[in-house]
């Protein structure tokens, strides 16, 4: 399977950035190289499965590349070195970019992570609103930092809302 988006490993996680065209896919996983982690793939993204994991990569020509709008093409390795890049990654959540609707309704909580399903493979996928002053690479970055910390602890929303019951039963 082929898609358009970027895919960078972040904190061990392989993101799978997908939107529409112009919405900033590229420029969020260059944000992320500058913070120290590893573009895998920009534009398209070729994803095969292996058992339940879900790997994803490059095609050849375009490997290691990222197109910038008002800049162009760029040579990942040259610019940030051979550590700034991976031949291929993990997809271990998806974060989908859309512009910010006014009235649209966006999660606040995040009890659960809703999915996706590529080759029958349920990948957890957040839906992220851009906005003028938004930071995309900052949101990916807490969002892969949140992915890490549920497995372990549950969700932020669940371990609150288990406090605040039991502070309403010691009333």
């Amino acid at each position: 399977m082929q898609v358009h988006g970027a895919l960078v490993q972040v904190l061990g996680v392989g993101v799978l950035i997908r939107g529409p065209s112009g919405i900033g896919k590229s420029e969020t996983a260059l944000e992320l190289v500058t913070r120290g982690h590893r573009l895998v793939a920009d534009d398209v993204v070729r994803i095969r499965r292996e058992g339940d994991i879900l790997i994803g990569r490059a095609p050849d020509l375009i490997r290691h590349h990222l197109e910038i709008r008002g800049i162009g093409i760029l040579d990942v390795p040259d610019l940030f070195g051979p550590g700034a890049v991976y031949d291929e990654s993990r997809i271990d959540l998806m974060c989908r970019l859309e512009q910010w609707k006014k009235g649209a309704s966006y999660e606040r909580v995040g009890l659960e992570r809703p999915v996706e399903h590529f080759f029958d493979v349920a990948l957890p996928s957040l839906l992220l609103p851009v906005r003028p002053s938004g930071n995309m690479a900052t949101l990916v970055e807490v969002a892969v930092r949140d992915h890490l910390r549920r497995p372990a602890s549950g969700s932020a929303a669940g371990r609150l809302d288990a406090r605040l019951r039991g502070g309403m039963g010691a009333a």
